[in-house]
């Protein structure tokens, strides 16, 4: 979290109706398919809203996913400004060490401006087929696969493009977005710690990976709405962000699916236009939402696969509250609206937090992962449960490794290391222990069930983490001291 706040205000002193949030607020928790983690709401310069649903808190870094695109965009902007990287120059020129292997004319005709919109020339993804013609390069994989059409004149949803932006700006810059970004964006803005994950050779993912509070999310949406200028002062020109927030290529139908408008309404460089105004997003519902006509930033973080659905729940409650002028007469509202805000929580796992009977079994009991493997966590190898004189803990194992998991009867155990989780729940039956484990620093939470009878247990996501790895990484990245 910054040390320099937002400006905040009441709701209504900005023209926003709190029964419209309050509204919005009850949608999102009722919404079978939705886990809200965070809101945060500008107006006219104002943060007149603002609240986490416990166990998340507005001090912790959250993983980003695709969002993270908006903030590479942003880095090629200052790139762009000094002179280091030229919209209109070859990709392949930026690479020189591949143009003898990349011989396809679409290949080498593709433009750095066609890979920060999605237009590089392929019809789909192709972050599996490129990684296949080079594990070790993605670069050099990416410009191997031939376009199916000439750059620019298609779009497709492709994680090796902004990876290669990423890949031009740390080459000319010599130094990690992160690093690139702290005194141009992050500290001008006040945005305090973030962290990118990268790749076996150092290279921030710039695809993916950021870890960055909504606070910072907001900061980014409220830079955009002000056409670059922060604080009366220029940082982005305002060409820049006209031209990184229109849409520069037809989106209507690329991805396959139906029921989502909102990914029908274009792309720009790394944002897309949205049914109002435009957004940074990334996987399992985390929005930057720009609202120029509302003079309005919208910061969401959430855990869901029904992302338009909570984009519907925004465009149904948020969007009339925004009111042309300051309501009068609303300060009750507004004061139900602060508390709502202050109490936020997500529900608790059920369970009792000591087994209600065969205690003496329950305690130093083995589980196996159920049929040989843990669906949804093939890494895990077992678990053990332990009474201690502090209470019950599971420890799940992952080969050498183990994440022991303490439960607590007063609700929610919070843990920093050696990953940061929360952990509630207990036994639903005497043969039954279930536990959520939430990773604090990502969308995810785990629940963990294990049967004494059978001496097996499961583990599922709830979301599915797209970066892989062990539970030990599920975490924001640390830099060495």
């Amino acid at each position: 979290m910054s040390d320099r706040p937002l400006p905040s205000s009441t709701p209504s002193a900005r023209g926003v109706d709190a029964r419209g949030v309050l509204a919005f607020l009850d949608a999102v928790d009722a919404a079978e398919h939705v886990e809200p983690h965070s809101l945060m709401i500008l107006r006219h310069d104002r943060l007149v809203a603002a609240g986490w649903w416990a166990p998340y808190a507005p001090d912790r870094p959250h993983l980003l996913y695709s969002l993270s695109k908006s903030f590479t965009a942003t880095a090629a902007a200052f790139a762009v400004a000094e002179g280091l990287i030229a919209l209109d120059d070859p990709v392949i020129s930026y690479f020189p060490e591949f143009a003898a292997d990349v011989t396809d004319p679409r290949s080498r005709a593709m433009r750095v401006r066609h890979v920060a919109s999605m237009a590089s020339g392929h019809q789909a993804e192709t972050l599996d087929r490129a990684a296949a013609l080079d594990p070790d390069e993605l670069v050099r994989g990416f410009l191997l696969l031939p376009p199916d059409r000439d750059p620019g004149t298609v779009f497709a949803y492709n994680q090796p493009a902004t990876y290669t932006l990423a890949a031009i700006v740390q080459r000319v810059t010599g130094r990690p977005l992160t690093d690139w970004l702290r005194p141009r964006l992050l500290d001008p803005l006040g945005i305090g710690e973030v962290a990118w994950l990268d790749d076996r050779h150092g290279r921030e993912l710039g695809y993916s990976g950021l870890h960055a509070t909504t606070d910072a999310i907001a900061r980014l949406g409220r830079l955009y709405l002000r056409e670059g200028v922060w604080e009366g002062k220029r940082l982005l020109s305002r060409e820049w962000v006209a031209e990184a927030t229109r849409a520069h290529i037809a989106t209507a139908g690329a991805l396959g699916d139906t029921g989502r408008p909102d990914w029908d309404e274009g792309y720009g460089f790394q944002f897309w236009r949205s049914r109002h105004g435009y957004r940074g997003d990334g996987a399992y519902g985390q929005f930057c939402l720009v609202l120029p006509a509302q003079d309005a930033v919208i910061a969401l973080t959430a855990a869901t696969v029904a992302m338009q659905d909570l984009l519907d729940l925004v465009w149904r409650h948020l969007l009339p509250a925004f009111r042309p002028r300051p309501l009068t007469g609303r300060e009750d509202a507004d004061a139900a609206l602060a508390g709502r805000l202050a109490d936020l929580s997500l529900p608790l796992a059920p369970g009792a937090p000591a087994p209600p009977e065969r205690a003496e079994q329950w305690s130093g009991a083995r589980f196996a992962p159920y049929g040989g493997v843990c669906a949804g966590q093939p890494s895990l190898t077992g678990a053990a449960v332990t009474a201690g004189p502090h209470g019950w803990t599971l420890t799940l194992v992952e080969g050498d490794h183990r994440l022991g998991l303490r439960l607590d009867p007063g609700g929610r155990h919070v843990a920093e290391e050696p990953v940061p989780t929360a952990v509630s729940g207990g036994w639903t039956d005497a043969d039954t222990l279930v536990v959520d484990v939430t990773f604090l620093e990502t969308p995810h939470r785990l629940r963990v069930t294990c049967s004494l009878g059978g001496r097996t247990f499961t583990a599922h996501w709830a979301t599915q983490p797209l970066h892989g790895g062990p539970l030990r990484a599920q975490r924001a990245p640390r830099r060495p001291r």
